[in-house]
């Protein structure tokens, strides 16, 4: 056999195994711990894997801690306690008596979390979306805190540019700061969330997530406390003035001094970043961190190709 059959051969082999690991990833049953903490003057619940150094894993919108279902058994084995919170708001976590939505408080709850859950100075973040503005915030006011942290889909603030493409994507921005979003948005079954799902990650099947995602949204109350993260963000009034500026980059847009895996799904219907944001992504996080565009997948890449990405992420969270 010559060289260039066996290497086409092998490559089969792997394209093979990967979609045998693929399928096997999802089609697993999930058994996770349930628990609830007190942090930041809220009550979190949370779904929890493994023991060892805290593994916390914030998600984002319209989203749910079962989108971290794989990922949670994999930093288990790794021999980490992964815990994945339902953010402030989701049901069953508490709404915050304030009504405080801001990303300064979303910021605060992955550290208040930390404090509350027994981490040390070897516990790991992990996070996407709003938990990405939540990460980046976080990492940079207590950085003894995280050893590391993994981030996704949304780089630190500053590195998006809200030219035509984006801001069509970002049209939902300013549909949520009407009050007819409320209708318009729970309407049939939560139908606005299933659009984009479909949008985000273009021929993923999302019924398995939209059920647990409704499960967190579908009382009225926590669908307000959803969108009130983007009411205080895009606030027509203060949005893009410099006050906003300079508080958003005190919130989530200093540089962080922890060594960074920054993944973005190269098909994302959610945020889409350019060669050169990318580039200057590295610029702001800790030394040796790593930027990468994963291929073949959109905004929900932890659940579109679960054994690629957690075996990416634990190699990282564990190499020297």
């Amino acid at each position: 056999m010559n060289a260039k059959r066996r290497a086409l051969l092998a490559l089969g082999a792997a394209v093979a195994g990967a979609r045998v690991l693929e399928t096997a990833a999802q089609t697993t049953s999930f058994d996770f711990k349930r628990g609830s903490v007190r942090a930041g003057g809220i009550e979190f619940h949370y779904l929890e894997a493994g023991s060892g150094p805290l593994a916390l894993c914030v998600h984002g919108f319209p989203d749910s801690p079962w989108t971290f279902r794989f990922l949670l058994p994999h930093l288990a084995r790794a021999g980490y306690r992964a815990v994945a919170p339902f953010t402030r708001g989701y049901a069953p976590t508490q709404i915050p008596p304030d009504g405080d939505f801001s990303t300064s408080a979303l910021a605060r709850d992955p550290n208040a979390l930390h404090a509350a859950l027994g981490g040390d100075e070897n516990a790991v973040l992990i996070a996407h979306d709003w938990g990405a503005c939540a990460a980046w915030g976080a990492l940079a006011d207590e950085p003894t805190r995280w050893r590391r942290a993994v981030v996704g889909n949304v780089p630190p603030f500053g590195h998006v540019t809200f030219d035509y493409k984006q801001l069509k994507r970002s049209f939902y921005f300013w549909l949520f700061q009407m009050a007819a979003a409320d209708g318009i948005v729970s309407a049939n079954d939560l139908a606005f969330i299933d659009g984009l799902w479909a949008d985000w990650s273009p021929g993923y099947d999302a019924v398995y997530d939209l059920k647990r995602v409704k499960e967190c949204l579908g009382d009225p109350s926590n669908l307000k406390a959803a969108l009130g993260y983007y009411r205080d963000f895009f606030e027509p009034t203060h949005f893009g003035s410099p006050k906003w500026v300079e508080g958003q980059v005190a919130a989530w847009g200093r540089p962080v001094t922890q060594r960074v895996l920054y993944l973005h799904g190269a098909n994302d219907g959610c945020i889409g970043i350019d060669a050169v944001a990318m580039d200057a992504i590295p610029k702001v996080l800790g030394p040796n961190s790593e930027v990468e565009r994963i291929p073949g997948v959109g905004h929900f890449f932890w659940v579109e190709k679960p054994a690629l990405i957690n075996e990416r992420v634990v190699r990282f969270l564990k190499g020297a």
